[in-house]
């Protein structure tokens, strides 16, 4: 069977354990892997240090829907529960 048949749509690399930055837990690390937005939320989060293959940490987050506040490069920064969502993160594995 290829590997189009089982839904990856060609990509070999599985993506099951992603989570967006929104679904890390408060206090979990984790690899920044795809921002899923335009070009112009892409360019905001670059400049805040949020761009593929850099370890951020979630500090903490509102309840429902406030915002986010991660650490990345020993910087907080705080971004709207919308954008969290956008950013696909790959958990560190809890030994």
């Amino acid at each position: 069977m290829s590997r189009n048949m089982h839904g990856l749509g060609g990509r070999f690399e599985p993506q099951a354990n992603l989570v967006t930055l929104a679904q890390l837990k408060n206090g979990q690390s984790g690899t920044v892997i795809e921002i899923q937005g335009g070009r112009r939320m892409t360019d905001l989060l670059n400049a805040l240090g949020i761009i593929p293959g850099k370890k951020i940490t979630k500090t903490s987050a509102m309840l429902m829907r406030g915002p986010v506040t991660i650490e990345v490069d020993r910087v907080e920064v705080a971004i709207g529960f919308g954008m969290a969502s956008k950013v696909m993160v790959r958990p560190d594995r809890v030994p």
